[in-house]
């Protein structure tokens, strides 16, 4: 099946939603999941997926959990002492 999607590719979507709504909205990881299902179609995204796309950005540092009454999934902070 050619138009099978892979957690990277939903992966990469989640990455780019989160990066657009930093500094504006906190995201849920309930809020990735439903996005991406309405994005991709129920057909070729499921919760399963989503999950591995979740996992995959955190293990790989490009995202971290928040917590702030509710987890929520966010860019990396840089520290002030970090910066250039």
């Amino acid at each position: 099946m050619a138009d099978e999607l892979t957690a990277e590719q939903v992966a990469d979507a989640m990455y780019k939603m989160v990066a657009d709504a930093q500094g504006q909205k906190k995201l849920k990881p309930m809020d990735l999941q439903k996005s991406m299902i309405e994005y991709f179609g129920g057909d070729r995204c499921d919760k399963k997926l989503c999950k591995a796309a979740i996992k995959e950005l955190i293990e790989s540092g490009r995202c971290v959990y928040t917590y702030f009454g509710g987890s929520f999934i966010e860019l990396p902070h840089e520290e002030g002492a970090a910066k250039g």
